[in-house]
């Protein structure tokens, strides 16, 4: 297709995997997220390399050189989220204490970036019973991720078991790609898009929660790094001409869909307090699961759950193409973190962090880094990790 593939070559074998088009190249199928199956993959390879896929491994056999892998995954899953690797992988297991599955996959021959992909990996268990914590219960019937030697850049959230480029890894471990790719097991796969207009949904959440883990790990709040995000650009600055809740096409995985659709999730966080704020966060995945949601279900899902008006704060930090004025951030809580929501004070206050140099919190040089997850070498701006 204009002679573009998902597929990529490895030195041993390909993988399968991309966002938003997918599945048409290795399987009969409506690409779309709607269009939603539970999943068997049976795939043949050449003895001595294995199929690594979605779910839970059912069977493997050997025969006449060459052996089969029989993959299941039991929950509905889109088209774009099923992926297949061949290769030959070091394969680790794990369970976690609900006795979840677990298993990561590494191809053999990842070099330097070896130790460090590992090192991020291998702490998926960690994560994804952290992030239940915050989500509520892990979705699917498997969890994991793998690391097949690609030269992309990208990350991906292939149901039950991501998709991460060895370059993620390339200047070190880096645990936040890990915590964005599982957060999209909820806030992505589970509850799916409706319309890919709606991508807020995704990569907002997963942005967040990358905020949500610097926070338990001492390494900056929620608001530091929204207080910081808010004063890096000038209201000049074309990121804030991008609407995270209607971003279009050519911007589907612009920064702002991330960094400006995760300053909306801390304004929504201010305005109705931490208790409904994650009641919320953990609601809206059991209300929408294994099925597909609009931004506007959130928008009337939050005022539900929270008994407040919130058009008009979804439509400042969603919408609106520039960056919302300081009596707006005022309200919304930023840039000045011990403020109240209104009034002349806070107005200056804000108005002057505005103006100040931000202070950069100790997690950001690892949540910047991966803004190339969703960076997958067709045109688009901003983002490698999905």
């Amino acid at each position: 297709m204009d002679g573009w593939s998902a597929w990529a070559r490895t030195p041993d074998g390909g993988v399968a995997a991309q966002e938003p088009d997918s599945a048409v190249w290795w399987f009969p199928s409506n690409d779309h997220p709607l269009d939603k199956a539970t999943f068997d993959v049976s795939v043949s390879v050449p003895a001595g390399h294995q199929a690594i896929s979605n779910g839970v491994l059912q069977s493997q056999s050997t025969s006449l050189g060459w052996t089969r892998f029989n993959w299941r995954s039991d929950k509905p899953q889109a088209t774009y989220l099923a992926t297949l690797a061949v290769g030959k992988f070091d394969i680790t297991t794990d369970r976690t204490a609900n006795g979840l599955p677990v298993l990561n996959a590494y191809s053999k021959d990842l070099g330097a970036n070896a130790g460090a992909a590992r090192a991020s990996i291998e702490r998926t268990t960690e994560v994804a019973e952290w992030l239940e914590s915050v989500f509520g219960p892990y979705p699917f019937n498997a969890l994991g991720g793998y690391v097949p030697n690609v030269t992309s850049g990208f990350a991906l959230e292939t149901q039950t078991r991501p998709f991460y480029s060895p370059r993620q890894f390339a200047n070190g471990a880096n645990v936040s790609v890990v915590v964005h790719e599982l957060a999209h097991q909820w806030y992505g796969d589970s509850v799916s898009v409706r319309d890919w207009k709606d991508i807020w949904i995704n990569e907002g959440f997963a942005r967040y929660s990358q905020w949500l883990w610097s926070e338990k790990e001492g390494e900056g709040t929620a608001q530091e790094l929204a207080d910081y995000v808010y004063a890096l650009r000038g209201a000049d600055d074309p990121f804030w001409t991008v609407k995270p809740g209607d971003p279009g096409a050519e911007n589907q995985f612009h920064g702002a869909v991330y960094d400006r659709g995760a300053l909306a999730l801390q304004a929504l966080r201010n305005e109705v307090g931490d208790e409904d704020f994650f009641a919320i966060l953990k609601g809206w995945p059991k209300q929408f699961a294994y099925g597909n949601a609009r931004v506007a279900d959130f928008v009337r899902y939050a005022e539900r759950v929270s008994g407040e008006p919130l058009a008009e704060l979804f439509d400042t930090w969603l919408y609106e193409p520039s960056k919302p004025a300081a009596p707006a951030a005022a309200d919304a809580g930023l840039s000045a973190p011990t403020a109240a929501k209104a009034g002349a004070a806070a107005t200056a206050r804000a108005g002057a962090a505005a103006a100040a140099k931000p202070v950069r919190p100790k997690s950001w040089k690892k949540i910047a880094a991966t803004n190339t997850i969703h960076d997958h070498e067709r045109g688009h701006e901003g983002h490698g990790g999905h």
